[in-house]
């Protein structure tokens, strides 16, 4: 664990454009969750898809698990909090994604794959995000990566912030995760009350904070647990500064837009419909991965 003992300091601050409730739901065998990135909010956060936030201790709410389901265009990270869940997909891949644990997968042109929890009671927690593939890449191969929490580059702050870097690089730490076109930053910040966190951001890039324990303040807004602050593409605004009245746990992601046109069907994410026919028609004769 690396430790930052100078505080960053930001030209101007981004601030909060719009807070956002999740939408309760269910997906897969029945799990239930809450959707906080939507279709609404794909042009808003492009190059981010979705956005689902999963967090129960009670089995019925997630045991079923996600069974063979397929995907195309897009990549898929799912961050586990707490709890443990079995991957397997048609390119031959599987792991277990464990607590602090991180799944990148690169769906491409295809791949089957289901995520079935390895737990009979106990908390299930964690996040799904969707990160669009550009176009000259959506029909790329399937990739796919485990990270164990102790592949996670972490630093602490001189005011006690924990930092995980999931991508990109904040304070000079590099992320498990880099990639060229979306340019994508995930960090998982842990503040202790009374504690302030600045990190730099691209002002090329669409970026959210998610709290999921305590609040948080950026400038005059505060941001509650359970709420996405979409963050002011404000130009001039070189990063952002968070500030905890109390113990606070939130998600901070970036990433470049893509500006291309997005067509979605479900699992597919495609530039054309008849892109999605075509995904479709692969699918239903097996040319998937």
């Amino acid at each position: 664990m690396n430790a930052i003992t100078e505080k960053t300091t930001l030209s101007q601050s981004r601030s909060i454009d719009r807070l956002i409730e999740g939408v309760a739901t269910s997906d897969g065998a029945g799990v239930k969750l809450t959707r906080v990135l939507t279709g609404k909010l794909q042009r808003r956060l492009d190059p981010f898809l979705m956005l689902d936030a999963f967090g129960s201790d009670d089995p019925d709410d997630y045991i079923a698990g996600f069974p063979d389901h397929p995907h195309r265009g897009f990549e898929t990270v799912t961050y586990m909090l707490s709890g443990r869940m079995r991957h397997r997909d048609s390119a031959g891949h599987e792991g277990l994604l464990e607590n602090g644990g991180v799944q990148w997968m690169t769906a491409g042109r295809g791949v089957i794959h289901s995520e079935i929890p390895e737990q009979e009671d106990g908390v299930m927690e964690g996040f799904q995000l969707w990160l669009n593939l550009p176009a000259q890449r959506k029909m790329t191969e399937p990739w796919y990566r485990d990270f164990s929490s102790e592949e996670i580059p972490e630093y602490v702050t001189a005011e006690n912030v924990t930092v995980r870097v999931i991508a990109g690089v904040s304070n000079g730490v590099a992320g498990a995760v880099t990639r060229e076109v979306t340019e994508p930053l995930y960090l998982d910040v842990h503040l202790p009350a009374g504690a302030s966190f600045s990190t730099a951001l691209p002002d090329t890039h669409n970026a959210f904070i998610y709290v999921y324990r305590g609040a948080v303040s950026v400038g005059d807004t505060r941001v509650e647990a359970q709420r996405m602050g979409v963050l002011s593409n404000t130009p001039g605004a070189d990063g952002v500064t968070l500030n905890a009245t109390q113990d606070a746990r939130l998600i901070l992601i970036a990433g470049k837009p893509l500006n291309e046109p997005i067509v979605q069907y479900g699992p597919f994410v495609m530039n054309t419909q008849e892109e999605i026919h075509q995904a479709l028609d692969d699918f239903g004769s097996g040319r998937f991965a």
